[in-house]
């Protein structure tokens, strides 16, 4: 198993969209770990990392049809590896986050690390699975709260609902999805976006946040429009890439409608990373 085959199992470029989500969560808490807030962003890329290995390790036999080009399929990591980075994975993230919180992060790094396996294991292929999905996302970013979870509601209320969208869309990758899923998706990026641009209580960072926010409405939304027109597979994957990276801005909407405005500009920072590094390693 060559470390290439590792960055693909576990879509490598794609953790990058998680660590705006954890600080995310902080900035609305008044960030309650202080300077090991730092920490949470990798436990998410860890957790995140974690849920694609088992995605694929229980996908093989599906994708040997569907998604042969994979490591698992194309033989190039065996079930046995890909669990085995999946646990070892989950346990580095929730060490992560004890690093960061203690028992206040464990609290939620614990259900956040079984949602993502009973996401993988039960629920992808159910109704439920766009649920499930969304919760996993909402509790990354109330990992950052430390214990403050109301005051970190909305901004998980806002990432929830952009996954929810991102993984109804997402389930047309292969062979096509409808007009009714892309619609769907963009409503809940419209969702997300007017929770994101308005600031409360009104602050001088309502610019920044609603720039923020446009710019992810136009980026996500535009490719959402474009699969509702035309819904085959190469349409709707590629709305599915621009709402996996889109998150980002989404992410930098709320970071300054909590007053960190220069912490949105670096993470709104890592999406030309993200697209760049996607042209090596997919990230769906």
């Amino acid at each position: 198993m060559r470390l290439r085959d590792v960055a693909e199992l576990v879509r490598a470029p794609a953790a990058l969209t998680v660590p705006g989500d954890s600080l995310a969560g902080a900035a609305a808490a008044g960030f309650p770990y202080g300077a090991r807030t730092a920490v949470t962003p990798l436990a998410s890329a860890c957790l995140y990392w974690a849920g694609m290995a088992l995605n694929d390790y229980a996908d093989r036999d599906l994708d040997k049809a569907e998604r042969p080009e994979r490591p698992i399929p194309s033989g190039r990591v065996t079930p046995a590896q890909a669990l085995a980075v999946a646990t070892g994975l989950t346990a580095a993230g929730l060490g992560l986050a004890a690093v960061a919180g203690g028992r206040r992060a464990l609290r939620v790094a614990v259900p956040l690390a079984a949602t993502v396996w009973a996401y993988d294991l039960i629920a992808k292929p159910t109704p439920a699975g766009p649920v499930v999905m969304a919760a996993a996302r909402g509790l990354d970013v109330l990992l950052g709260a430390g214990g403050r979870e109301r005051a970190a509601a909305l901004p998980a209320l806002a990432v929830a609902t952009h996954t929810a969208g991102v993984t109804v869309l997402s389930r047309g990758e292969v062979h096509g999805g409808s007009p009714e899923s892309a619609r769907f998706a963009l409503g809940t990026t419209t969702a997300a976006a007017a929770a994101a641009a308005v600031p409360w209580p009104v602050r001088p960072a309502a610019i920044a946040a609603a720039a923020f926010a446009g710019l992810y409405a136009a980026t996500v939304g535009k490719a959402q429009l474009g699969a509702a027109r035309t819904p085959d597979a190469a349409t709707v994957r590629s709305a599915t890439g621009a709402g996996v990276r889109g998150v980002i801005p989404l992410q930098s909407a709320l970071l300054a409608r909590s007053g960190a405005v220069a912490l949105a500009g670096a993470v709104v920072g890592i999406g030309p990373a993200v697209r760049a590094l996607s042209k090596v390693v997919s990230p769906t």
